[in-house]
């Protein structure tokens, strides 16, 4: 009976709602995440805090 519509679209309809809880599951998790980070120093944009600055190294070659 795996072929009956109703059967088919009450699987998908349970993985969907399956789903969604995961999806809030992990929404909350990173809330958390965030709530519970320490605040970084005012003024430093993070996303460009680690880059140093002038010439780069010579990247590595694998090819010989």
């Amino acid at each position: 009976m795996a072929n009956n519509p109703s059967t088919k679209k009450r699987q998908r309809e349970k993985d969907l709602q399956e789903r969604r809880v995961e999806k809030a599951v992990l929404k909350k998790q990173r809330r958390d995440e965030r709530a519970n980070r320490e605040p970084g120093a005012p003024g430093i944009d993070p996303d460009i805090a680690d880059i140093v600055p002038g010439p780069q190294p010579m990247a590595l070659e694998d090819d010989a």
